[in-house]
């Protein structure tokens, strides 16, 4: 702590929110500033508020500085009140004195009831308590609460006072920065978590069919949507692939999406399938949706061991694309697309059975990869330039994962920067 220094003259008693001209003689200067906040670390003048009951009796001195020598502003309130209205965005920095009454008069028991009512109240302004020098462990407790810094009544000059203000706004800052990394960190946790959920490996093990995947989120969201799909073998050789859109784009959809996904993966291992499955599937979304206007879109097929036959359910989802050699590609019918999930109770349905052939590539994808925009008039892309883009692309000698990447690649080109909605694209494979 610094030696004590005399006593300097004082800030005299001015009408809270009024400003006041500095005399000759240097006292500082008060003033209450309504306007926009500057952004801090662009060389903005400092604002310090002063909650204090006696302004007039206060220790704060002249020449108050920044570390550019530009004189930092003070605003003073008598009680928390004021400090309320005064406190707006281009403070940057509170000295509390700890002495205050607790809000709501009466004796609380909480020597830092005030300070406690301060920082729930400026959660993002640096604070310093302010309390006399033979108090110190309740300087030091109130850094423990969260303080940026503590300073005694009766050792304050202006050039302590001045450093102080300057290193109680910098460590706020880092300490600000240090929880924004945290949260940063946790979100990609939160991220990787919900990519296992929306992305898994698909069990296809003892299947001749080859598989490939690509997704890619959209650009207004830091975690993935709500696009989810799966595939599995079950022991009697069928394969069952699905793609599914919950509508929306946060981790709420996101989170649903995984419910659905793992429980399409449990009940179709235990044999449902069709329009079985789809009501179960419903009955889920319906009980786990935040929200009774969520609903979620679905494309489910089964193909049969041999692989050249399967079925189709669609529940609001575009049709899948067939590509096979010698053929153009087309999309499977979708006469018998049911509704969305979630959208009416006891819907049903239908299970389109089409044939495959002996050599062929099935593309499941989500909305995404057809509602892109291209050209200047805002026209989509929609399924059949998606078609004629595949089609190109299949001619162009692409397959497997490198269709999938070029497809998104240029899905997002033609609309001239990231998508606003997720993509999802799944790709079987069977060759004779």
């Amino acid at each position: 702590m610094p030696v004590p220094v005399p006593r300097q003259r004082a800030i005299p008693a001015v009408e809270s929110g009024q400003a006041q001209a500095a005399p000759a003689g240097g006292l500082l200067k008060v003033e209450a500033h309504r306007d926009a906040a500057p952004a801090q670390g662009t060389g903005a003048t400092l604002t310090l508020l002063l909650i204090e009951d006696d302004p007039a009796g206060s220790p704060i001195v002249p020449d108050l500085l920044d570390s550019a020598g530009k004189p930092i502003r003070v605003r003073t309130a008598r009680n928390l009140t004021e400090a309320e209205r005064l406190l707006t965005d281009d403070v940057h920095c509170i000295l509390l004195d700890l002495a205050l009454p607790a809000p709501g008069g009466g004796d609380t028991g909480d020597e830092l009831a005030v300070l406690r009512h301060v920082l729930r109240l400026a959660p993002r302004h640096a604070v310093l308590a302010l309390t006399a020098s033979t108090d110190a462990e309740r300087g030091a407790e109130a850094v423990r609460v969260g303080a940026q810094d503590y300073l005694f009544r009766d050792e304050l000059d202006g050039r302590l006072l001045s450093r102080a203000i300057r290193y109680a706004v910098e460590r706020k800052r880092s300490d600000t920065a240090e929880r924004r990394l945290a949260e940063g960190r946790l979100r990609a946790q939160e991220n990787r978590r919900l990519e296992r959920g929306l992305l898994p490996t698909p069990l296809l093990d003892g299947s001749a069919l080859r598989f490939a995947a690509r997704y890619r989120p959209g650009r207004s969201r830091a975690l993935l949507g709500g696009d989810f799909y799966d595939a599995v073998r079950t022991p009697d050789g069928t394969v069952h692939a699905m793609i599914g859109d919950v509508c929306g784009h946060g981790p709420d959809e996101a989170a649903l999406g995984v419910e659905l996904r793992i429980a399409w993966r449990a009940l179709t291992l235990a044999g449902l399938c069709g329009d079985e499955l789809l009501n179960t599937l419903q009955q889920v979304l319906e009980h786990e949706r935040a929200d009774e206007e969520i609903f979620a879109t679905l494309c489910t097929v089964d193909i049969a061991p041999d692989g050249r036959r399967a079925g189709l359910c669609l529940a609001g989802h575009p049709a899948p694309l067939i590509a096979r050699p010698g053929r153009p590609p087309r999309l499977l019918p979708s006469d018998n697309n049911g509704p969305a999930l979630g959208l009416l109770p006891g819907a049903r349905w239908p299970r389109t059975q089409v044939e495959l052939g002996a050599e062929w590539s099935l593309m499941l994808y989500t909305d995404g990869l057809i509602e892109g925009r291209i050209g200047a008039d805002g026209e989509r892309l929609g399924q059949d330039g998606m078609v004629e883009m595949i089609s190109r692309q299949l001619a162009e000698g692409l397959r497997g994962e490198e269709l999938l990447r070029a497809a998104v690649h240029e899905v997002r080109q033609l609309n001239g920067g990231e998508l606003t909605d997720d993509v999802a694209v799944v790709l079987l494979d069977r060759t004779a």
